[in-house]
């Protein structure tokens, strides 16, 4: 709920704080006295766009905090908290803040770090509920009517948005099956041909590279074919030098005994000859691995040429050839199976749409018989209203399937008729604002829903009405609060009476300087505040015996 709300620089206030406790609070004062003020800070904070004008005379830039506390963080502020990636520890009240500039920029923050403003909007709608003379949100809004419906017939809507995601999924790989079999289908011809293609190609992986491997080896022993041929007819022969080495080592072996020197170089010799003759094999095998065979060589390249054509046309590299055999196998197959498929497919899509719409009229039949009791128990409260001759009926209208969807096969809507024999229509539409007002009262009350706002205003619900009338508002707010939190801004010393915590707002000058202050009044001065909305400008010791007399009774 909000427990604290601070102000600086905005209109007539120039710095205001305010705390608020749980129950019904209540804020009065002379008309013109700035309780809009109020109204338009809290707004500010919540995400109303920023107006310049809110900035107080003289001054470059404007604020407004508002505190919220809970004894345990609600899951969808959470999630918006989560979503935004803001910090909040549990246990730390939600601070939100609006920082206005004189020239229409503003910046947002929660828990002092800087967010958007949308998410203070998204956070405000969790926050609190606000209804006043012109509501279009809340309950006025019949987007959210179909939830309160729900709500109040406390429907199983999760499992029909989860038999709706069911049969949607269902549907979905239905469709797939459907269009995979018959883009398969169209291309069967195409898909035999270019499989009878690869097969005869035989397409391996990792061919590519010793192919190309193959042919460079080839070209490079045509380019060094001269070279090769020229090394091994100087190694080669009788006359080659290998030869003349050996000679030369069996002609020093018979007179390497005469001479240490002479044993030297017979030992070099040696090694010279086990060397060259290293060399000549060495030689010899190169010679055969860079054989240049021109057949082979032109089979080598046309291989190579088949294999990258068939690559290019299938748009893949020549080791994905063998995969893309598979996947046209796999089609072909899926032709021949596909009937198969798609009826176990329909099957299940079928199970799927008939659990839905079990699901969904379970929810309608809940959702007709919640809105006959709703009916009845908002026309209970019209009366002491003074709305009798109003009517109050919530539709439930079946949709054509084409508009089903998670939340079922229905739209509902909150309709009224303030005159006898006058047509249905939306509550915007027909009620006037104080009206309109009652109207929300009358079903906040009715529906006494759960998971609402933390906190809800009711802005001058009064207006125009008094005695009994004012009465039966003023109880219905204090019940609206019982366990929750409420503020209404207020004209009716009936309603004020019964508030928990009463503000007085009030609006004084000193020169060519106006400024707006907020009081929180204690006993004596409820009384006085009373007594003066009882008799106007003088307030009179009659009219403090009825504000007394008031207080008393609540």
């Amino acid at each position: 709920m909000l427990t604290r709300l601070s102000i600086r620089n905005i209109v007539l206030i120039e710095a205001l704080d305010l705390e608020f406790a749980g129950g019904l609070g209540v804020l009065t004062g002379e008309t013109g006295a700035g309780k809009s003020i109020l109204l338009d800070a809290l707004g500010l904070v919540l995400g109303n766009r920023a107006d310049s004008g809110l900035v107080r005379a003289g001054e470059d830039r404007a604020s407004a905090t508002a505190s919220f506390e809970f004894a345990a963080l609600p899951k969808a502020i959470r999630a918006l908290l989560d979503d935004a990636e803001v910090q909040i520890e549990p246990g730390e009240p939600l601070i939100l803040k609006r920082q206005l500039r004189a020239d229409g920029g503003s910046k947002a923050f929660v828990n002092d770090q800087s967010v958007g403003v949308a998410l203070l909007r998204e956070l405000g709608g969790h926050l609190v509920e606000l209804h006043g003379q012109h509501d279009d949100r809340g309950l006025v809004n019949p987007r959210g009517h179909r939830a309160l419906l729900d709500r109040y017939a406390r429907a199983d809507v999760a499992g029909v948005e989860e038999a709706w995601r069911s049969w949607r999924a269902a549907g979905g790989a239905l469709e797939e099956a459907r269009r995979r079999i018959a883009q398969a289908s169209a291309d069967q011809d195409l898909l035999l041909a270019y499989l009878a293609e690869l097969s005869a190609l035989a397409p391996e992986g990792g061919e590519e590279d010793t192919l190309a491997e193959a042919r460079a080896a080839m070209q490079k022993g045509e380019r060094l074919s001269d070279d090769l041929a020229a090394l091994q007819h100087l190694w080669a022969g009788s006359e080659g030098a290998l030869a003349q080495l050996r000679g030369a080592a069996r002609r020093l072996d018979r007179i390497a005994g005469e001479h240490p020197l002479l044993a030297e170089a017979l030992a070099a010799l040696d090694r010279a000859v086990i060397e060259a003759s290293e060399a000549e094999d060495r030689i010899a095998h190169a010679v055969e691995a860079l054989a240049h065979d021109p057949q082979a060589l032109d089979r080598i390249e046309t291989r190579l040429f088949e294999l990258r054509a068939a690559a290019r046309k299938h748009g893949c590299t020549v080791d994905e050839l063998p995969d893309r055999m598979l996947v046209m196998r796999a089609a072909l197959d899926a032709i021949e199976s596909g009937a198969e498929e798609v009826a176990g497919l329909e099957q299940a899509e079928a199970a799927a749409a008939e659990l839905f719409r079990s699901r969904a009229g379970e929810l309608h039949a809940a959702r007709i018989a919640a809105a006959a009791r709703l009916d009845e128990a908002v026309a209970a409260e019209l009366a002491p209203l003074k709305l009798d001759a109003a009517r109050f009926r919530t539709a439930v209208t079946e949709l054509p399937e084409e508009r089903w969807g998670p939340q079922g096969t229905d739209t509902v809507e909150f309709l009224i008729s303030t005159n006898p024999g006058a047509d249905f229509a939306p509550l915007a539409k027909i009620a006037s604002g104080g009206e309109l007002s009652r109207f929300i009262l009358a079903l906040k009350v009715a529906l006494a829903e759960e998971g609402g706002a933390a906190t809800v205003i009711f802005d001058e619900i009064d207006r125009g009405v008094g005695g009994a009338v004012a009465s039966a508002i003023g109880e219905r707010l204090a019940r609206l609060a019982e366990g929750g939190q409420l503020l209404a801004v207020t004209h009716s010393p009936q309603v004020a009476a019964r508030g928990g915590q009463h503000y007085v707002i009030a609006k004084s000058s000193e020169g060519t300087v106006t400024r707006t202050s907020v009081a929180l009044l204690d006993a004596p001065g409820r009384q006085e505040e009373i007594a003066r909305m009882l008799s106007g400008a003088e307030i009179t010791a009659e009219a403090r015996a009825q504000a007394d007399r008031l207080l008393e009774r609540v």
